[in-house]
């Protein structure tokens, strides 16, 4: 046996689980090469709803309470016995599986299927079954406000921004570097259980980071090209703006056309100047605050 093998078996012995590196990050050194047990594949919700309608005996026959409290009780014994109501109702298991329903199902099952479709919602989640892929670029002025842009910028529509900064005084000198980011970072990983949520954190994560890294005080996000994106996509449910104020970044939101829209059409670039001016009159008017 190798010596890890041997310190798995000294934690299982003292009841700690010991947990390895299923991908391997970037930069990071090759795990240890072992005898390594794998885990066992996770069951897919509907199997598991079939499984339990396998295993679930016929239902038992009740009578009704003789009274008004008897009702009480047995209700609050029906919500507290969760799984034996489950095992009892595999007519309502079959409802959630799309099967057809006995025919000699009873109306008392009906509150048992109601919470069998609650759970159901919590363990089939449809809206964030699919995980969420996007990237973007942006660029920090002044380490104010934060220049936002679907996808990774051209070295053309790179240009055009700093033009368009420096007409309107808010960019002074130099462009400032540009930083690239995707979603997910890696390659063939797994499948998040809150895909949405974990991208939204990852995003807020990566901007906080280079934020204390770089000494930003972060006060806008300007957002090119928001109105060409359909609401449905990914980053516009990652940026989860609302009466423009982003939720996930905490930021207020100024939002424009795509670079890539300006760089083809001069009309475009002549309905942006007066948002443009009033844009550079509002960065020069927080300076002054300041």
């Amino acid at each position: 046996m190798t010596p890890e093998v041997i310190r798995r078996q000294y934690l299982d012995a003292m009841g700690i689980t010991a947990w390895a590196s299923k991908y391997q990050l970037p930069n990071a050194r090759p795990t240890e090469v072992c005898e390594w047990e794998d885990a066992p594949a996770a069951t897919p919700p509907r199997e598991r709803l079939q499984a339990l309608l396998d295993d679930a005996p016929a239902p038992r026959t009740r009578s009704l309470p003789p009274d008004v409290n008897s009702i009480v009780n047995s209700t609050a014994n029906s919500i507290s016995d969760a799984g034996t109501e489950v095992s009892s109702a595999p007519s309502a298991v079959r409802a959630l599986l799309g099967q057809i329903p006995a025919a000699d199902s009873k109306p008392l099952d009906a509150p048992i299927a109601s919470t069998l479709e609650n759970s159901a919602a919590e363990v089939l989640p449809v809206s964030d079954a699919e995980s969420l892929t996007f990237s973007f670029t942006c660029v920090c002025l002044g380490g104010r406000w934060l220049s936002l842009h679907e996808g990774e910028l051209t070295l053309v529509e790179q240009q055009l921004l700093a033009n368009m900064l420096q007409a309107a005084g808010i960019l002074r000198g130099e462009m400032p570097e540009a930083t690239y980011f995707k979603w997910p970072p890696m390659a063939n990983t797994f499948m998040p259980e809150e895909p949405l949520e974990e991208a939204q954190e990852g995003v807020a994560a990566f901007i906080a980071g280079a934020a204390g890294r770089q000494e930003w005080q972060l006060e806008r996000l300007l957002w090119w090209g928001a109105d060409e994106l359909p609401n449905d996509s990914p980053l516009v449910r990652v940026l989860a703006v609302s009466q423009q104020q982003s939720q996930t970044l905490s930021l207020p939101v100024w939002q424009g056309p795509a670079l890539k829209i300006l760089a083809k059409h001069a009309d475009a670039k002549r309905n942006l100047w007066p948002a443009l001016v009033l844009l550079g009159q509002q960065w020069r008017a927080e300076a002054t605050a300041q």
